[in-house]
């Protein structure tokens, strides 16, 4: 069986991806997709930042713009309004506020800072020879954790983004996984299978083989997300993120509806 979902992609609001919805709609219908999900990157609860997430007033725009590609595809595709929030300690009941303005089919949490610092962004990278790649892993499983436990996501985004740049621990980490899952079975949340890191300097898919068994193992369900930020990504490389999947022991995926689990589908 192939992957139908495709349920991570951004529109050119967030100010760093290209293209109209419509190309995104028209690219999943030719991979053969049946649903795909919008879920750009919601305003920053901490300051303003349009080359990365969209503006408060711009969230009735993006909202508008999903519902006229939902109308214009609504015999060929079934697409979801999601959206992608950051998880920033402290700021949760602001986080709230903002992802309880609109009926979103689900929200995608992740982690890009870590006390302030945007670990995966190129502009920061020199910061990370100042650091111990081992203690950086841990606090970012620190916040997945946190993440999970505010009860503000349905689905947790690329949850091993620390090797985007090539990064590597130097010891043993697999309890620091492992509790990671744990949290995430028991708070109910999903992770996705995110084919984004082929296309970057780690060259691997979001999370790896080793961590994706962990959670396959505990039970955490799975989503799958090409990360587009233009049309030709959509669906992308799903042939391999579905090879993962099935090396992982997961036999089936899920999609989402008004915030909760809609179906389960076969692998």
């Amino acid at each position: 069986m192939a992957i139908i979902s495709d349920y991570h992609m951004h529109t050119y609001l967030c100010g760093h991806a290209d293209g109209r919805p419509q190309e995104y709609a028209q690219q999943a219908c030719d991979r053969g997709l049946k649903e795909i999900g919008f879920a750009d990157h919601a305003p920053l609860v901490t300051h303003r930042e349009p080359s990365i997430t969209m503006d408060f007033d711009q969230l009735p725009e993006y909202k508008r713009m999903v519902e006229e590609v939902q109308s214009e595809f609504k015999n060929r595709l079934t697409i979801k309004l999601a959206i992608e929030a950051d998880f920033i300690p402290g700021y949760e009941e602001k986080t709230r506020e903002i992802l309880d303005m609109f009926p979103y089919d689900y929200v995608i949490g992740s982690v890009h800072y870590l006390n302030g610092w945007q670990f995966d962004n190129p502009v920061f990278m020199s910061e990370w020879d100042t650091l111990d790649v081992n203690e950086v892993y841990i606090r970012y499983h620190e916040h997945l954790r946190m993440s999970a436990e505010s009860r503000l996501f349905d689905i947790m985004a690329h949850v091993d983004l620390v090797k985007k740049f090539g990064h590597r621990t130097s010891s043993d980490l697999s309890d620091e996984i492992k509790k990671t899952a744990e949290v995430f079975k028991q708070t109910g949340v999903a992770i996705e299978i995110n084919t984004s890191g082929l296309r970057k300097p780690a060259k691997e898919i979001y999370p790896s083989l080793e961590d994706l068994k962990v959670y396959s193992d505990i039970g955490v369900a799975i989503t799958f997300g090409s990360d587009a930020h233009g049309p030709e990504d959509v669906g992308r490389d799903f042939d391999k993120a579905l090879q993962l999947a099935r090396a992982a022991g997961y036999k089936e995926y899920v999609l989402f509806k008004h915030r909760k689990i809609e179906k389960t589908m076969g692998l």
